[in-house]
């Protein structure tokens, strides 16, 4: 699933990487009415190329509203692996086949994260301040919410399935990069499996940051009730089931079942 509000340059460029490093992939592209035509352009796409499909969303409700959107349309049509990936090319599309492969390949798993903040990760071209903002938000998260995931606010996931059905996605009301965060304590909560691999993170080449006050404002908002809650022994219903016992690891390359 590629998100997308104002990404015209950027999403023939994303599209392609994307079906270049996974043939077998389709792409959704899950647009918010840009003003600047990405709609339009995604429509011409997805007649050219039967593995580009699109969904056009009438209100911008931030991007946890379109991935949930997203979500929906692919457990409807039995997608056995949804991804997430930004349209603005920061993500490596190289790394996806390494991502499919853990996440089929090892037993359990039912979260793939590509982590910034993780031994090997690296990031590019962001200015120091962006860099404290993300490792710091991170940090308050996994102290508040008592989380081994390094990036948590990483928007680069590939989910198995089944994960996301056992989740109440329903009661999901975070709208911004809290939403990754809300949906991490989630798939904790339910015994999932996470595995972090290390990526290269790139700043955007085209287009202007989605990040606002009100998103970062969102977040710390969230993540400190959160966290009181914790303190006080009143978690949330996260979930609708249970996967299992929950494991975050990095990877290593020794975790993979061979078959």
């Amino acid at each position: 699933m590629i998100p997308t509000y104002n990404e015209l340059e950027n999403l023939p460029m994303a599209v392609t990487a994307v079906l270049e490093a996974l043939p077998d992939s389709h792409v959704l592209v899950v647009d918010d009415s840009s003003p600047d035509g990405t709609g339009a352009l995604a429509d011409v796409m997805a007649a050219r190329e039967a593995r580009v499909h699109v969904l056009h969303r009438s209100v911008k409700d931030g991007l946890g509203g379109a991935y949930l959107a997203g979500f929906a349309w692919a457990l409807d049509r039995g997608y056995a692996f949804i991804g997430e990936f930004d349209a603005d090319g920061s993500h490596p599309a190289a790394a996806l086949p390494l991502m499919q492969d853990v996440i089929r390949r090892t037993d359990g798993a039912a979260l793939v994260i590509g982590s910034r903040w993780v031994i090997g990760g690296t990031v590019v071209d962001w200015p120091l301040a962006r860099q404290l903002l993300s490792r710091g938000g991170n940090t308050y998260a996994r102290v508040a919410l008592a989380l081994p995931v390094h990036d948590v606010t990483a928007g680069f996931r590939l989910y198995r399935a089944e994960a996301l059905r056992v989740m109440d996605l329903g009661s999901v009301r975070s709208k911004g990069y809290c939403f990754q965060i809300d949906l991490t304590v989630r798939l904790l909560a339910a015994g999932g499996r996470i595995t972090e691999l290390p990526i290269e993170f790139r700043e955007r080449r085209y287009g202007t940051s989605k990040m606002s006050r009100a998103v970062v404002v969102e977040a710390m908002a969230l993540v400190t009730v959160w966290g009181i809650a914790r303190v006080l022994g009143r978690p949330r219903r996260w979930t609708a089931a249970r996967l299992g016992s929950p494991v975050v690891r990095p990877w290593t390359g020794s975790d993979l079942t061979r078959r």
